[in-house]
């Protein structure tokens, strides 16, 4: 019988040079996009919890007027407690997620894994559930365009966390892994739409953005905070298959490193002026 040879001994030492090169490179800016959200997410899931659970929790609910209008209105019980989960839950989904997103503790603690993994799910759903149940009941502040926005984005990570818990009770674990990361790409898209706003803002003076989040860019925004996010996702997976080109996983490496320099950039702010003194105050004592 011949022998058969692998296409990697067949190939130029340039191109196996290549090839190395292009499966290190998204192997470290993965990671280093993974610490990064890692950290990042996990100081706005505190600062929710800080501000927005804190203030449910208080019966002080109009703080959060302060920062996004018409959130708050008095005696709309079920529009208050629909994005009061939404808010709680997305608190623990942004913490838990960014520990999933763990190797050593999937490899080591998989029970851990499973149980975190589970509630996750649970919270997932939950942020989903509140967020359409105020959209039905109240509607967003910025009308129709929103609506249909950040209903989508509801629809979407309803069906991504039922996906993620589907695959990994069958035992398809590649499936499960590939529908996790869509569902933490959602997860992170309240966190990115701040991080967004805050951007523009700075950069542009807010240019297309009005108090009632029906701008030209607010309209934009309604879709943006969640697209690209998945997006980024789709091509992590494709890249990261053994067939694909050098070129191709190069393509998603830059990408992946420059999507990691915004994060660090806006982490660093929003941490400095935000997030961290509404933590501080939160765990500090009265």
């Amino acid at each position: 019988m011949a022998k058969v040879i692998p296409d990697t001994i067949s190939q130029p030492a340039s191109h196996q040079l290549l090839n190395k090169l292009s499966v290190n490179a998204l192997r470290w800016s993965s990671i280093l996009l993974v610490a990064t959200v890692w950290a990042s997410a996990a100081l706005f899931g505190l600062y929710i919890l800080a501000f927005y659970a804190s203030a449910l929790y208080e019966d002080k609910m109009d703080r959060w007027n302060n920062l996004l209008p018409g959130l708050h209105e008095q005696g709309a019980t079920t529009a208050t407690t629909g994005i009061g989960f939404h808010f709680a839950a997305g608190g623990i989904i942004l913490i838990l997620g960014s520990i999933q997103l763990i190797d050593s503790v999937r490899a080591r603690f998989p029970a851990l894994h499973r149980w975190i993994g589970r509630l996750y799910v649970i919270s997932c759903l939950l942020a989903a559930v509140g967020g359409l149940a105020f959209i039905a009941v109240t509607g967003t502040i910025g009308g129709l365009v929103m609506d249909i926005g950040f209903s989508l984005y509801g629809i979407l990570m309803f069906i991504s966390a039922i996906a993620t818990y589907r695959y990994a009770v069958a035992g398809n674990m590649d499936r499960h892994r590939t529908w996790a990361l869509r569902l933490y790409a959602l997860a992170i898209g309240s966190w990115l739409y701040r991080m967004d706003y805050g951007f523009w803002l700075l950069l542009t003076n807010g240019l297309g953005h009005t108090r009632t989040f029906s701008g030209p860019f607010d309209m934009v925004m309604a879709f943006f905070f969640y697209i690209p996010n998945l997006l980024v996702v789709e091509a992590f997976v494709r890249a990261r298959n053994y067939k694909s080109s050098p070129a191709l996983r190069l393509s998603a490496s830059f990408v992946l490193l420059f999507a990691t320099g915004f994060l660090l950039l806006g982490s660093y702010y929003f941490t400095l002026y935000y997030w961290g003194p509404a933590i501080l105050s939160w765990l500090s004592p009265a």
